[in-house]
């Protein structure tokens, strides 16, 4: 059976509008996700389908190589999927969520800001809501995929996202 897409309320466009603003995205970061806050990992783009999360080149992301650390390219690709499910999992009954698996394949060497996207959000939202339907857990792949300034892509991140209902009582 083919699930409709997301429909968007109130509550995710206002988490949205949350994460989308500088000043709260910054304070968010810090207080929730403090070495990605650190990193200057920001969320550039999000909506019910995909997210776009860059992560700079700078002295606190590189390595002794003179490219990004995978650790910082990993955390952007990981935020561009974990946006889409928190904002999924956000309203409604409540949802736990775990990353479960990580692959990457790296293809070109990070040395200006990356760029990751995530289109799976539909997908995301629709194992939230079988979760929450069946009181059973779900698994996503989501893919991110990395791109440097000049749109080449430089990693592709596949990470296997749980998602579990959260009994009540």
């Amino acid at each position: 059976m083919i699930q409709p897409a997301p429909v968007d309320t109130p509550a995710l466009a206002a988490f949205r509008r949350q994460l989308l603003h500088p000043l709260k995205q910054r304070l968010f970061l810090l207080s929730r996700l403090p070495a990605a806050g650190l990193a200057g990992v920001r969320v550039q783009q999000l909506s019910l389908e995909a997210a776009t999360v860059t992560v700079p080149f700078k002295f606190l992301t590189q390595n002794p190589f003179r490219s990004i650390y995978f650790a910082c390219l990993s955390m952007a690709a990981e935020m561009a999927s974990g946006v889409l499910a928190m904002m999924h999992t956000s309203t409604g009954a409540p949802v736990s969520m775990l990353v479960v698996g990580l692959e990457a394949d790296f293809t070109k060497k990070a040395v200006t800001r990356i760029a990751f996207e995530c289109p799976d959000g539909a997908a995301i939202a629709r194992a939230v809501a079988e979760s929450r339907a069946t009181g059973e857990g779900r698994t996503v792949q989501a893919t991110s995929t990395g791109r440097d300034a000049a749109g080449d892509v430089v990693a592709v991140f596949r990470i296997t996202w749980s998602f579990r209902a959260k009994k009540r009582g």
